[in-house]
């Protein structure tokens, strides 16, 4: 996609600022989007187990998800530049430093704390900078796409920069991108908003009630699609396929998810968001039931396929519906700690699962009711916020 699509975006939308947070969401959950590889990797060349990865995954993404925290006391408060400076300068130092501490496990586990926590600044300053978009359901959109990129990319790649260098190629590659793109940081913007009005955002009853009905929402998804994903290699290698064989099916796959947020992004402000959401989550919930219920290499390659499609459709929708709930942006901004939490706990539940005995299939049926929980708390919250006794405690 060029960016000659942006100018139909809002002209009061700054092309920078589009680049800029889709180019910092792209970079910061790289490991996640890459996990599939990652995972196998890690296992290859640190001789750990399902349980040991999981870890792996739970500590970055919880130190990702644990930037949140840090922002609802920034947000609105410091200047938005001089924390990317910041948080830029702890993601690369924290990557480039990465290769010097392996294999050692205990002191790989801390500086992928350290560097989570960087990343999830720099995706909570994307987040916030799409904000005040007049259309957050197509800038978002490009958000998603951003990712799906990257991770196709990284899918396509890493195979071929682990067979000639190694684990480390990945940490290094990932700072080296993150240093070019640096100045990009000019292009970071803060919500436009008072603090009085961020404290009336979030005084009333109903606002609580939405709180706590996105979260749940948000966290529940993320679980889903943090059980599947990481494991998809496994589940690929199960269905028949060689493992040499698995990076290219994981590839094609990010390819048809690009797809999915190419559609959401045209949409965006032109179909009714709830029929989207209904759409987008059928079709993610029946494709993690097919990974569990059928195991031959056909069934495998299209329910993968449909997964990466309805995970990055339904995504921009879910995104926009938390940003038009709360105009001060820590909302939003909490959402990444939420994300966070739900990318550590899947990878983390799954990998428990499967060092108790439980197969594949038991994973990913608990993932797809992860996913009918998921929409289930998003539409009594779409139903919260239209309810006019909850809406009068918003105000």
């Amino acid at each position: 996609m060029t960016m000659t699509s942006a100018s139909t975006l809002p002209t009061t939308f700054p092309k920078l600022t589009l680049i800029a947070l889709v180019a910092f969401a792209a970079i910061t959950p790289l490991a996640l989007l890459v996990a599939p590889a990652l995972a196998a990797q890690l296992g290859i060349e640190l001789g750990i187990g399902p349980s040991e990865i999981g870890t792996y995954f739970f500590v970055e993404n919880g130190a990702f998800s644990a930037a949140s925290l840090l922002s609802l006391f920034w947000l609105g408060r410091a200047n938005v530049r001089i924390v990317g400076i910041i948080a830029l300068a702890v993601f690369i130092s924290g990557n480039l430093a990465t290769p010097l501490v392996l294999p050692d496990y205990t002191s790989l586990l801390l500086i992928r704390a350290f560097t989570g926590l960087g990343g999830g600044t720099l995706m909570v300053l994307s987040m916030v900078s799409g904000q005040d978009a007049k259309n957050p359901d197509r800038v978002f959109g490009y958000w998603v796409v951003g990712q799906l990129v990257a991770g196709a990319a990284g899918l396509f790649l890493l195979p071929f920069l682990f067979a000639n260098f190694g684990l480390k190629s990945f940490y290094i590659a990932l700072g080296g991108l993150a240093l070019l793109l640096s100045p990009l940081y000019k292009g970071l913007l803060a919500p436009r908003i008072s603090e009085a009005a961020i404290t009336r955002s979030a005084a009333g009853r109903g606002f609580v009630v939405l709180a706590i009905l996105t979260v749940a929402s948000i966290l529940t998804f993320y679980i889903a699609i943090g059980g599947v994903w990481t494991f998809a290699s496994m589940a690929a290698t199960q269905a028949g396929f060689a493992s040499e064989s698995t990076g290219g099916i994981l590839a094609i796959a990010s390819l048809f998810g690009i797809t999915g947020a190419i559609i959401a992004t045209w949409l965006g402000g032109r179909s009714a968001r709830l029929a989207m959401l209904l759409v987008g989550y059928a079709v993610l919930i029946f494709s993690v039931a097919a990974l569990a219920i059928f195991t031959n290499g056909t069934a495998y390659v299209v329910a993968i396929c449909a997964f990466k499609v309805a995970w990055t459709f339904v995504l921009p929708f879910i995104i926009a519906e938390v940003a038009a709930r709360d105009p001060s942006g820590r909302l939003l901004a909490s959402t990444t700690l939420v994300i966070g939490t739900g990318l550590s706990l899947g990878p983390l539940f799954a990998g428990l699962l499967l060092g108790a005995a439980f197969g594949l299939g038991t994973v990913f049926i608990a993932a797809a009711a992860c996913g009918v929980l998921s929409f289930a708390c998003l539409f009594l919250s779409l139903k919260s916020r239209r309810d006019p006794v909850l809406n009068k405690g918003m105000q």
